[in-house]
């Protein structure tokens, strides 16, 4: 589909249109609200571009704080300011609170089940392959990125290397390579 067709991009209508929008995506990720975010937020209400959503979650990865909570709070920023921040927070954060109260309270009676430890463990490979469709869906977005999609890709190997198989804390993987990913973005991009 060529992006000639697609509709123009759109925007929340108030800081309850994200409170509620935010509410609904966090109840329909179990363990990949980041997969479910991008084909909410770029395919269903068109709030952002494939680009943006990249741009967006590329920042909130590197600040402190779960990913998708800084990605909320920074969409509820762009569209109605702090209120916005605010609401998209909430409502990423409030109903699944609850939720998790709950289902805690369940766990603490039921965790010795040797049926409720590998339901568990289930859930584990249902959210890696949530995580990995999403990079696939996203990854034609970085076609247009200045550092190109082999490098691009070759920087995310690397990272995976580090922190995968190699076992190295995160944060000095996020300076190293990121470091390495700003300066080679930096010298790419036109001189203004």
């Amino acid at each position: 589909m060529s992006t000639d067709a697609l509709p123009a991009l759109s925007r929340p209508h108030s800081p309850r249109d994200l409170f509620w929008s935010f509410t609904l995506l966090a109840l329909q990720g179990f363990g990949g609200v980041i997969a479910v975010a991008q084909r909410v937020l770029c395919e269903d209400k068109r709030w952002l571009s494939k680009e943006d959503f990249l741009e967006l979650l590329a920042a909130s990865q590197v600040l402190p704080g779960p990913n998708i909570c800084n990605l909320a709070l920074m969409i509820g920023d762009r569209f109605h300011g702090w209120r916005g921040a605010f609401a998209a927070l909430a409502g990423m954060m409030s109903v699944p609170l609850l939720i998790v109260l709950v289902l805690t309270e369940g766990y603490a009676m039921f965790a010795h089940n040797a049926m409720v430890a590998g339901a568990l463990k289930g859930m584990g490979a249902v959210s890696a392959g949530l995580f990995i469709g999403t990079a696939l869906r996203l990854a034609p977005a970085l076609r247009g990125n200045v550092l190109g999609f082999g490098l691009c890709v070759t920087l995310a190997a690397a990272s995976f290397a580090a922190v995968a198989l190699l076992s190295w804390p995160l944060v000095w993987v996020i300076l190293g390579v990121g470091l390495v990913a700003c300066v080679l973005a930096w010298r790419r991009l036109p001189a203004s």
